[in-house]
């Protein structure tokens, strides 16, 4: 049975906050002067109004510093977890400039003995390494500064102190900052979140800029995977997106892209592809019946700037947002998109908005403002100003028109470049403190693009979710991921299988929808690769990017798509259900051991491990404990392959291999009372 996660004191610290907003956990510095909480001594209230179901209340309250600056607090709890979130919204209502705001915050205290703070850091060179750290022994913190918010560090965090701990998260697609900070003599450890960095900024009149999305998860008892499935438990209920405008939960899914089955070289990308290419491809996979839920046209379909049309370069000729009419011509693409359809495959379609290349030209050909493009001398990137009104309407109203007009059913945005160094570029042009506000204004802008978007692909039966990549897991950050879905959450993640083990034992306490490739390749870019059964099985994650050549592969093994695809929808159901890790984690370089990890539905009494004897490991036999196992009296643990039943009890299961670089699938239920279990 699923545990319960309500907590009576969370409710009540809800309720005690809005009861008393000058306890709320927030302040910052108006024109020097430090702000805590909503004081009446400070603040004029203008304004409360409350929202309760069953489910959850969801409050506003507004306030009036002076007759500029109004500050807006939103903030909603969910009961049945105890979770309580919220954001500050600062808007200027006078005729005036407000004051410098500055160092907006959230500050939290936790009292109780040892705290250890556990977490992952982010993608790129950490590659979601874990971490668990002694918050007694010195302060702890983390930032990031590139305006891809997950690249480096990764915001959220596992605090544990006393018998409990705390789930703890910022949901913003910029800079952010976390510190930690244990008072000995107290008991306490202190806990301050911003984002925006440089924040400090009056207002303009009309003005309006918001903070992150911040989040207290607090539970009961002090157990990593009590923790992190109370956490992939609130986030698949309340923060994964819908699959569609009916409200569908979203569920696992798998992709292909046809732009390694051309036949032509492919730098990245759907580069290679056009009007001719896709039939073939689409043809045999039904043939063949491999065919999976989304067809991926990726990097290099739009004209370039200059109009001509690009054959290597994808990333140097963004920005027209317009299909290439000599790759294109007419309406051939739709013609694929509609073929797809037919059989039962939506459309994902890449896009990349938030920077621009060759200014000048998209000025002459396309309408576009220079003004809008954002450069520093000396960088190569330049970025789309999103933020102003006029760039933000011509841009979405280009992305719509070709996700319209193709009936593309699912937008994938990228951004390939760290955009932090331009947003303060432009703010040294806006005048004197002006810090931080194009920023807020990019950030702001950015959430509600993906808003019209998904609205637009609802429209026609799209998603009602979008791909949240950018250069990878660049942003996996809480309040995108209302929106999108990392279908692939690392870049690196498309070549060995001994990193996505590592990924996965890592990334999916925190992100539970996500999605990797599926071979073993010798770098990410390579058309060809290894795929066998351990692969298939290290590769099974809610989004299944299949990589494969249908017609140009000589030595494509049909059977074995066919095999790992049936295997992968029967495993489906339980990725998104509680997950345990079973052995200690390890990098991409380390093949000398056991992998082994559940997903298990606790309703059904039922999941699925997935154990993996590691290339180079020595042993035959590991020793798996069973964390689930809770008041079950045992469990029936059947291999797929040899259709051998083992029967565990709570302590665990000792399992054997015959090889390295093997991978063992068995299926999980619970016995009934009076079993033996096998010695």
């Amino acid at each position: 049975m699923r545990v319960s996660y309500r907590n009576p004191e969370a409710d009540a610290w809800f309720d005690g906050i809005l009861r008393d907003p000058a306890c709320f956990p927030f302040r910052f510095v108006y024109d020097g002067e430090p702000v805590r909480g909503f004081s009446q001594d400070v603040f004029l209230s203008s304004g409360i109004s409350r929202e309760r179901s069953a489910d959850k209340e969801t409050a506003e309250l507004c306030f009036r510093k002076d007759e500029n600056l109004y500050v807006t607090l939103r903030c909603t709890h969910y009961f049945e977890f105890g979770v309580t979130e919220w954001t500050v919204w600062f808007e200027n209502r006078g005729k005036e400039d407000t004051g410098v705001l500055s160092e907006a915050e959230t500050v939290l205290a936790f009292p109780g003995k040892y705290p250890t703070l556990k977490g992952i850091l982010g993608d790129h060179v950490n590659a979601y390494r874990p971490y668990a750290l002694d918050v007694g022994a010195q302060p702890r913190s983390f930032e990031s500064n590139s305006g891809r918010a997950t690249h480096v560090c990764f915001p959220y965090f596992n605090l544990e102190y006393g018998d409990g701990g705390v789930m703890l998260a910022i949901g913003w697609a910029g800079t952010w900052r976390a510190d930690f900070r244990y008072n000995e003599a107290q008991g306490v450890t202190e806990y301050r979140a911003r984002s925006v960095n440089n924040l400090r900024a009056r207002l303009h009149p009309g003005e309006k800029i918001r903070t992150a999305l911040f989040v207290r998860a607090p539970y009961r008892k002090r157990n990593e995977d009590y923790a992190a499935n109370f956490w992939r438990s609130w986030f698949v209920r309340w923060n994964l997106p819908p699959a569609d405008g009916s409200g569908t939960p979203l569920s696992p899914f798998s992709t292909c892209c046809l732009a390694g089955d051309t036949g032509r070289p492919n730098s990245d990308g759907s580069i290679s592809e056009d009007f001719t290419t896709w039939r073939p491809s689409l043809e045999k996979m039904i043939r063949e019946g491999v065919q999976t839920d989304f067809r991926w046209f990726d990097a290099g379909w739009y004209a370039a700037p200059n109009g001509s049309s690009p054959q290597k370069d994808w990333w140097g000729t963004v920005g027209t947002w317009a299909l290439d009419s000599a790759k294109w011509p007419g309406k051939t693409f739709l013609e694929s998109t509609d073929f797809a359809r037919a059989h039962g495959m939506k459309t994902i379609m890449w896009f990349e908005p938030e920077r621009v290349t060759d200014p000048e030209a998209l000025a002459k050909n396309w309408g576009y403002d220079e003004t809008w493009a954002i450069r520093k001398p000396g960088l190569r990137q330049i970025a789309n100003n999103i933020g102003d009104p006029a760039c933000f309407r011509w841009t979405v109203d280009r992305i719509q028109k070709t996700l319209l007009e193709n009936r593309v059913e699912l937008y994938r945005e990228d951004n390939n470049s760290d955009p932090a160094v331009l947003w303060r570029h432009l703010d040294g042009f806006a005048g004197d403190d002006r810090g931080g506000i194009t920023e807020c204004r990019q950030i702001g802008a950015h959430y509600r693009m993906w808003d019209e978007i998904i609205a637009c692909t609802k429209s026609y039966g799209g998603c009602a979710f979008v791909d949240s990549c950018a250069s990878g897991g660049g942003r996996n950050d809480l309040e995108s991921l209302r929106r999108g879905v990392p279908l692939l959450r690392s870049d690196a993640d498309r070549t060995t299988a001994a990193l996505r083990l590592s990924m996965t034992t890592a990334f999916n306490r925190w992100v539970p929808m996500c999605g990797a490739n599926n071979r073993e390749k010798p770098d990410q870019l390579s058309p060809v690769g290894l795929l066998d059964e351990y692969v298939w099985r290290a590769s099974y994650l809610p989004v299944l990017n299949v990589d494969s050549q249908f017609v140009y592969d000589p030595d494509q093994d049909f059977s074995m798509l066919r095999w790992g695809l049936d295997e992968w929808k029967r495993v489906s159901p339980y990725l998104l259900e509680d997950f345990y890790v079973l052995t200690p984690w390890h990098t991409a370089e380390e093949t000398t051991g056991f992998t082994a990890y559940v997903f298990f539905d606790p309703d059904a009494s039922a999941g699925v491990l997935l154990a993996f004897r590691q290339e180079k490991c020595q042993e035959e036999t590991v020793f798996l404990p069973l964390p689930f196992a809770g008041d079950s009296e045992g469990f029936s643990l059947r291999d797929e392959d040899t259709g051998e039943t083992l029967n565990a009890g709570r302590q665990g299961i000792t399992l054997r291999f015959s090889r390295p670089r093997q991978a063992r699938l068995l299926w999980i239920k619970a016995l009934d009372p009076g079993f033996a279990s096998t010695p």
